[in-house]
């Protein structure tokens, strides 16, 4: 067993550098292999002689074999003579850039920056691969101008440092407001720095800076698309498009450029309006569309070149918000109401005079604040303090075409033609409202009335004629009674007057006081039947009438009656003499109250010789006041 083992002793170090054969070579041969997917780093621990021992000053990366991190990486292979004990290799991965993104480089190695500068600018260098190209051509130390796009670099990353970032994208209807972070100081007089072209949309860095690109604010812009932009030097600040309307012009103020020359000759004395590209108002103002605008450097004004309403009311603004601010017009007038109006003005601004506009106010805004408000507003009040409230509501229509006039006299200096002035809503005071309410109010029922009264006069006429259509059968009926009456008078006359004639055959004094007796009769038939025909065409007339005949119907009737009773009084004493009559009234009256005055049985004394007379004379008379009251019952 002992002689075996002292035979195979050689076999165990075989072994040992089968399996640790890298180890072996790398300690006695100096063998490094480096990966295909890797690069060596190296760091030299010592020199031995042929150069110097140690780094200049400020350096930490040696170029020229001394001791230290070495500039010279090792690529994918096999490396002899690097010997453990003087050399170590880290391996490290390739720097990889995905797709959309780019490598910002940091060097920690090289010359220093100039004063004054905060990027590196470019050298010759492999895109940073070759670290000894880079610090022998003059690569300076911090942050780089140049950067490496995608792909697979092999750096050493004991000088350089990769940052990565994405890629700059400008989207659509978006535009890049650029700002340099390193360059030339902005000229004196310039918020902005002056135009540099070849750099390629800034992204080639040193190109802009070699031909004197200035830090700060950049007149140009960068539309929408895809950028490699070196974030440490170049800021991109997105913003929308510039949009002018249809119905707008757009324009322009620059805030950069040179001094121009005022295009406007001597008439326009509000401010300078200059060429295009020059500092100022520009003449040519930009139609409808949109506009790759630096806002910074340049302002926008949109003028509506539309007709434009402006409402002086407090609850109605248009979408244009011009008039946001203004409010219903307070006036007094010159009788010391105070009362509100809504006034409308339209107003068009033509578009070759939209830059007179901006030039001499600077906005539309400031045109309705400082013109259009004052003189809309102060026109009012001045004309409402020459009238009263009710005149001027009542001239209305002529308040506003003198208001047109006027307002278009005005704005004519301000280059804004006035297309029309529109009164809304007068509210006068609620005391004053209800004052007038009241008296038009009376001043309709006036009307009201007298309509009224024309109707029933209408209607009183019609009711009158109608009563009197009514009332013509009775009237001819009357008329007929009348005649009726009339022909039984005379027939009664004729009789009595045939009684009288054979009563004073027989009886003179019988036959003529029967013939008086008949005549008073007859008369008095005659009266009573003319009176009650009258009567009868009177109460017609009374009654169509309605009322205001009654009186004087009722008048002649008495009258009639009195009349008719006067004249058979007056043929009654005729007839029978005063003293007669009077005694005939007398027994008459006594006979109406039933009072027996004459006994049954007449005694009479034999002193007189007219005893038998005066008998025959009491019994006759006895006779007729028996006949007439028979008669008038």
């Amino acid at each position: 067993m002992t002689t075996i083992i002292d035979s195979l002793w050689w076999i165990l170090p075989v072994v040992f550098s089968i399996i640790f054969y890298k180890f072996v070579l790398r300690v006695f041969f100096g063998m490094v292999i480096v990966p295909e997917n890797k690069i060596g780093l190296v760091t030299k621990k010592f020199v031995l002689f042929g150069a110097d021992k140690s780094l200049p000053d400020g350096r930490i990366i040696a170029t020229k074999g001394e001791a230290g991190y070495q500039a010279r990486t090792l690529a994918p292979g096999l490396y002899w003579m690097m010997w453990i004990w003087q050399y170590s290799v880290d391996m490290t991965s390739f720097t990889i850039i995905p797709e959309g993104q780019i490598g910002l480089v940091l060097s920690r190695d090289g010359k220093e920056i100039p004063t004054g500068r905060i990027l590196a600018r470019r050298v010759d260098s492999d895109n940073f691969q070759d670290a000894t190209s880079f610090l022998n051509n003059g690569g300076q130390k911090g942050r780089q101008t140049a950067f490496i796009t995608t792909g697979s670099y092999r750096i050493n990353t004991f000088l350089f440092e990769i940052v990565i970032v994405e890629q700059i994208k400008i989207f659509e209807n978006m535009i890049g407001i650029v700002t340099a972070l390193d360059g030339e100081p902005i000229p004196q007089g310039q918020i902005a720095g002056k135009n540099i072209d070849g750099h390629n949309n800034y992204q080639d860095l040193d190109a802009f800076l070699d031909k004197g690109g200035n830090r700060g604010l950049q007149p140009q812009v960068m539309l929408a698309g895809s950028y490699y932009i070196n974030s440490w030097g170049i800021q991109i600040e997105q913003n929308p498009m510039t949009d002018v309307p249809i119905g707008y012009v757009g324009v322009v103020i620059s805030y950069i450029g040179e001094d121009g020359k005022d295009v406007t000759g001597d008439t326009f004395k509000h401010g300078n309006i200059v060429s295009k590209g020059q500092r100022g108002v520009w003449m040519e103002p930009f139609g409808p569309g949109k506009y790759a605008l630096n806002k910074y450097t340049t302002k926008l004004e949109s003028v509506p070149t539309t007709n434009l309403v402006l409402n002086w009311a407090n609850a109605r603004s248009e979408s244009h918000d011009l008039d946001k601010n203004l409010s219903t017009i307070t006036v007094r007038s010159k009788d010391g109401f105070p009362f509100n109006l809504d006034v409308s003005q339209i107003i068009h601004v033509p578009a070759n005079e939209a830059p007179k506009v901006i030039a001499r106010f600077g906005s539309m805004t400031n045109l309705v604040s400082q013109v259009l408000e004052p003189t809309i507003g102060n026109y009012f009040r001045n004309s409402a303090q020459d009238s009263d409230v009710i005149s001027f509501l009542s001239t209305r229509k002529e308040r506003q075409e003198s208001a047109k006039n006027h307002i278009k006299a005005v704005l004519d200096e301000y280059n804004v033609n006035a297309v029309d002035t529109l009164i809304g809503d007068i509210v006068p005071p609620d005391s004053l409202m209800k004052t007038l309410t009241d008296r038009k109010i009376a001043e309709e029922e006036q009307k009201t009335y007298q309509t009224q009264r024309m109707a029933q006069e209408q209607r009183q006429g019609v009711e009158k004629e109608t009563a009197i259509a009514d009332m013509q059968k009775e009237i001819v009926k009357a008329s007929q009674s009348v005649e009726i009456a009339q022909r039984t008078a005379d027939a009664t006359v004729k009789k009595a007057e045939g009684d009288a004639t054979s009563l004073k055959l027989n009886v003179n004094a019988e036959a003529e006081a029967t013939k008086m007796r008949a005549n008073a009769e007859a008369e008095a038939t005659k009266a009573r039947a003319g009176a009650q025909a009258e009567a009868t065409k009177l109460n017609a007339s009374a009654e169509a009438e309605k009322i205001s005949k009654t009186g004087l119907a009722e008048a002649e009737k008495i009258m009639a009656i009195g009349k008719s009773t006067a004249e058979a009084y007056q043929l009654q004493v005729s007839a029978m003499g005063g003293d007669n009559f009077t005694k005939y009234k007398i027994t008459e009256e006594i006979g109406k109250g039933n009072i027996k005055v004459i006994p049954d049985v007449l005694i009479t004394g034999g002193n007189g010789s007219d005893g038998g007379i005066s008998g025959l004379l009491g019994m006759k008379m006895m006779e007729m006041m028996d006949s007439d009251s028979n008669k008038k019952k």
